[in-house]
């Protein structure tokens, strides 16, 4: 199948539940005749809020390996061919919910914290679930997948 204009985009964080959301999208990307769009999103940690000049700061760097990083833990070098990296500044929520208005689905991590609060999203998963423009696909801790 032809590739399209349309891409899966994949929210990683270099967690485990982000690794396996980039073999969830190698899987499904085909299906959808999508390419993969991997975005890493930063922010100010809130106690630099008034202390670090913008632009002085390596988050930008930190985060463009973390996301190399979990694309090697997914794929070794077999990279799915077509697939793109953008890491962007902004709260990952906001991040991701723009990225979805092009795509053709949205694929997140979720990091639990066991018992019952693992049950609950976690709040960047619940905005992009809430406010996505696509599909969303949610990884949790085991591996399992729900959408939303």
């Amino acid at each position: 199948m032809e590739q399209g204009n349309s891409a899966v985009v994949v929210g990683v964080d270099g967690s485990e539940q982000s690794v396996e959301a980039l073999r969830w999208a190698a899987r499904i990307a085909p299906a959808l005749g999508a390419s993969i769009k991997v975005v890493g999103a930063w922010d100010y940690p809130p106690e630099y809020a008034g202390y670090v000049p913008l632009g002085s700061d390596n988050f930008d760097e930190i985060t463009r390996k973390r996301v190399d990083k979990a694309i090697h833990q997914a794929f070794g070098e077999d990279v799915p061919e077509g697939l793109t990296t953008t890491v962007e500044f902004g709260h990952p929520s906001k991040v991701l919910v723009r990225e979805s208005e092009d795509a053709s689905m949205l694929v997140v991590g979720r990091r639990g914290h066991g018992g019952f609060r693992g049950l609950l999203l976690g709040s960047v998963s619940a905005a992009c679930v809430s406010h996505a423009s696509c599909p969303v696909l949610v990884i949790h801790e085991d591996g399992a997948a729900t959408t939303g």
